[in-house]
């Protein structure tokens, strides 16, 4: 047992110190390499800026409900267990930044510098308005020509898909499960774009949130209309039938004329009543929209942010340089290994 101990090797810290130190005129060179390296490269990135808002459904203390429930309420989900009747449950919000469709409503979104001098669509934004890292340039980066041509969302180009990750990378959006409150972050190189493109997506989700919940009350509004257009035209023809036979038979006095007149008046009435049925279903459909429709409440509204959140440039040289210093050390203690152990 013993002599395995003395066949491991211990290393002296202190040892390791000197030898350090007496080659410390050796870290000059790839400390400096380092330092001068990775301040190019990281000044060279253009900086950015996060813009955050946080959106929650209004709560109605009506619902006989607690807060939180209420707020799980207006938005179709028990909060306890997590379930809805909707197939798209809250949390899974977030995956919509997966969805082509949702990504492309915002490239004809207008979005304007803080300074003023960009003023275009945030499609053309992305690809002619950014900054690039120097080194771009070396590999024939040019502006490209942009249009409003119709964009097929799910049969993209090559450069419009590319645009769709781009974006997909710049925005993040949270359900908290247990509040249901609605966070989204949006990163950009301009502060004033940045909190104009929080909006956006926020508008965006708002509208999307309310097309999923009103969609079958819309579309049974739409049928009731259509019914109780067709009621109304036929109460209408049915109701012109009996007023020109009541007109013509003014001075006549058959039994089978009035008979006649009895029928149509049945048929007119049996038809208004049709119409007057639809026409209440419709007024029901319609206060169902109104009832399915979210109330969001804006707990937190963009604001154009004053400093930048990256990238870290003080930071990263250090680290670099740390490094540096890490693998210069490894490097002269290889060469004197044998010295150091005991």
């Amino acid at each position: 047992m013993e002599e395995n101990n003395k066949q491991l090797a211990v290393i002296s810290l202190r040892e390791i110190a000197q030898k350090v130190w007496s080659n410390r005129y050796s870290f000059i060179w790839p400390l400096s390499i380092a330092f001068v390296v990775a301040s190019i490269y990281i000044f060279s990135l253009p900086r950015f800026y996060v813009a955050d808002t946080k959106l929650a459904p209004e709560m109605e203390n009506s619902l006989g409900k607690g807060s939180l429930s209420s707020i799980a309420s207006s938005l179709g989900f028990d909060i306890g267990e997590m379930q809805t009747t909707d197939a798209i449950t809250p949390l899974l919000y977030p995956d919509l930044m997966e969805d082509n469709g949702f990504i492309t409503n915002l490239f004809k979104v207008n979005v304007k510098s803080k300074d003023g001098i960009i003023n275009t669509t945030y499609y053309d934004y992305l690809i002619n308005k950014q900054k690039k890292p120097w080194w771009s340039s070396l590999f024939g980066s040019k502006k490209e020509k942009t249009n409003n041509k119709f964009i097929d969302a799910y049969n993209l180009s090559k450069k419009d898909d590319e645009v769709v990750s781009i974006i997909r990378n710049k925005i993040t959006l949270h359900v908290n499960s247990k509040s249901g409150v609605i966070s989204i972050s949006v990163q950009d190189q301009d502060p004033l774009i940045c909190k104009s493109m929080a909006d956006s997506v926020r508008e965006n989700l708002q509208t999307y949130i309310t097309n999923y919940r009103t969609n079958k009350a819309r579309t049974d509004y739409e049928y009731y209309k259509k019914l109780t257009l067709e009621a109304k035209n036929e109460y209408e023809k049915a109701r012109r039938r009996y007023s020109s036979m009541s007109d013509a038979s003014t001075n006549v006095s058959l039994r089978s004329v009035e008979l006649k007149l009895e029928d149509m008046e049945n048929d007119m009435q049996l038809k208004f009543n049709a119409y007057s049925s639809m026409n209440s279903q419709l007024q029901a459909a319609k206060a169902k929209i109104q009832e399915r429709t979210p109330a969001f409440t804006m707990l937190k509204g963009a604001s154009v942010p004053i400093k930048p959140a990256g990238p870290k440039r003080l930071f990263f040289v250090a680290i670099i340089v740390i490094l540096a210093f890490i693998g210069t050390s490894f490097w002269i203690i290889r060469k004197n290994i044998s010295e150091i152990f005991v």
